[in-house]
């Protein structure tokens, strides 16, 4: 396996390093405390293709393979968390979506309007009551003359708030995960003129230990009807493709891990090597170079797992078991090299004028959503031994 980067990998990389540096990392931390992106922030992503890696040139994308998506995802992780999770929703777990399982009509509605910046997708999964528990989901869609009413709730849902459309997951049949189906359903979101959306209640949510940046709303349904044609897949297909986007979703978590890494691993370098105490910089401490070079080797071993994933779907190969695997370790290797971090940091890393403090922040939740570890060691264990732990 190689994983020598190719020119246009290395150019992707390099023109997002130089954008998150320009147009990103210099407002983050007045992001975090007005806990609001500035959404103009999504055209300029657009303009430069990042919306549209993966999804083919015909339907408005940029092209790409998965390495390069991580690539750009770990860059924009490295800069703010809450940029990083727009596009991992959008793109990653809507746009894939629509690309994988939407009907010609579908893809023309909405692709090539989510690469271009000029809409956002929101992915309703996670309800009130059930979030790891997700097949057992109670939003339910019911027929009605030339579509469908929707009803019910859904939790912690990111851009709820700024979307133009969101990827719904309602029961449509029988108890468990075979009775769900997934539907696209237009949302009121500011970016290019709100729609109407009758019977929909959106209410964002505040107070966040990290992500504070990025919009997290609760979404109310009661009575919203959509038609025929908002039926994402066959009826009863929900379930697989939200696990489906989860797969391919938790590689892109893990891509902005690794940049949460990175950027620890920077921000200690550079301090250390400032820093004086006893007459000398901490960097010469050895204690400090043993944080640091903790923090190196996560940031390496995250960066390969990811990777792994990223070659296997480009190569059509079995991937679900090695995101997981991703996705856990890149998750809490994310938080032990921000607490590795702010040792390096002492005080001064308690305070937002450094970043290492919101780092923190903004990792710590990656182990909880898409996912906890927790469910990503049942994912893994019942891979590795043929039997459902959760009977």
């Amino acid at each position: 396996m190689d994983f020598t980067l190719n020119d246009e990998q290395r150019a992707i990389r390099q023109v997002t390093a130089e954008f998150v540096a320009r147009e990103i990392t210099p407002h983050a931390a007045a992001w975090d405390r007005a806990e609001q992106v500035d959404l103009s922030i999504v055209k300029k992503l657009a303009d430069l293709g990042i919306f549209g890696i993966t999804i083919p040139e015909e339907h408005g994308g940029s092209g790409g393979d998965h390495t390069t998506y991580c690539l750009a995802l770990e860059e924009l992780g490295k800069g703010d968390s809450s940029v990083r999770g727009i596009v991992s929703v959008s793109l990653g777990l809507v746009a894939k979506s629509i690309n994988g399982y939407g009907t010609a009509e579908q893809k023309a509605a909405w692709l090539s309007r989510l690469c271009a910046g000029d809409a956002l997708g929101c992915f309703a999964l996670t309800e009130p009551d059930t979030g790891s528990d997700a097949g057992s989901l109670a939003t339910r869609a019911t027929r009605v003359d030339g579509g469908w009413r929707l009803d019910g709730s859904k939790m912690f849902i990111t851009n709820g708030t700024w979307a133009q459309v969101a990827l719904v997951f309602a029961r449509t049949g029988e108890p468990g995960p075979k009775g769900v189906s997934a539907f696209l359903v237009p949302l009121n979101g500011p970016l290019n003129g709100p729609a109407v959306t009758a019977g929909l209640r959106v209410e964002e949510i505040h107070g966040k230990l990290g992500l504070r940046g990025q919009a997290t709303a609760a979404l109310t349904f009661e009575g919203v009807t959509v038609g025929e044609d908002a039926l994402l897949g066959e009826l009863g297909q929900g379930f697989k493709i939200a696990m489906s986007a989860l797969a391919k979703g938790r590689m892109s978590l893990a891509a902005g891990c690794v940049g949460i890494i990175q950027g620890c691993l920077d921000a200690a370098v550079d301090y250390a090597r400032q820093r004086e105490q006893f007459g000398r910089p901490i960097a010469s401490f050895q204690l400090v170079q043993q944080l640091i070079a903790d923090i190196s080797v996560e940031a390496d071993a995250a960066r390969l797992l990811t990777w792994r994933v990223a070659d296997l779907i480009d190569r059509g190969l079995p991937f679900a078991t090695e995101s997981s695997t991703a996705k856990l370790y890149a998750s809490e290797a994310a938080v032990r090299a921000a607490n590795n971090a702010l040792q390096v940091f002492g005080g001064y890393g308690y305070i937002d004028e450094y970043p290492v403090g919101k780092y923190l922040r903004d990792a710590r939740v990656t182990t909880v959503y898409e996912g906890t570890s927790q469910i990503q060691k049942l994912i893994i264990g019942r891979a590795l031994t043929g039997v459902n732990a959760f009977v």
